[in-house]
C-alpha cells in the first residue's frame, strides 16, 4: 500500500488549503485514513482521522470547527482528503497521512500504532 500527500503550500493566515492522499496498492477502499502534522521542533501529533467502515470523522481540538476530512473511494483507488480553513500559523507543519485497519482507527483514531502505512508529508507554511 503506497501512500502520497499533496496540496501544501504557503498560504496566508485565514486562508484554506485543501490536502489530498491518493492511497494505492492492494485494497485501498479497506483502509481508514488519519492526518498527523509535525512542526519544527515538535512531535508529530494527530489532526483527523476518517473510517472506512461508516464514514465517521474523529478531530483533534486544533482541528474541530475549522478543518473537514473526508474520502472518496473507486474501484482500484481510495482518496482521503482535509479541508483546512481559517488557517493561522500554528498550523504551519509537515502533514501526512496514513492508513490503518478500520478497527484499530475507530478505537484508536488518535494514536500513531493504529496505522500501518505512511506517505511523504506535505510542508503547509501559514504566514502571518
Amino acid at each position: 500500500v503506497q501512500l502520497q500527500a499533496s496540496g501544501g503550500g504557503l498560504v496566508q493566515t485565514g486562508g484554506s488549503l485543501n490536502l489530498s492522499c491518493a492511497i494505492s496498492g492492494r485494497t485501498p477502499k479497506f483502509y481508514a485514513i488519519g492526518w498527523f502534522r509535525q512542526a519544527p521542533g515538535r512531535e508529530r501529533e494527530w489532526v483527523s482521522s476518517i473510517s472506512s467502515s461508516d464514514g465517521s470523522t474523529y478531530y483533534s481540538d486544533s482541528a474541530k470547527g475549522r478543518f473537514t476530512v473526508s474520502r472518496d473511494v473507486a474501484e482500484n483507488t481510495a482518496t482521503g482528503y482535509l479541508q483546512m480553513n481559517t488557517l493561522k500559523p500554528e498550523d504551519t507543519a509537515v502533514y501526512f497521512c496514513a492508513a490503518g485497519d478500520p478497527m484499530g482507527v475507530v478505537v484508536f483514531p488518535s494514536t500513531s500504532e493504529a496505522y500501518e502505512y505512511w506517505g511523504k508529508g506535505t510542508l503547509v507554511t501559514v504566514s502571518s
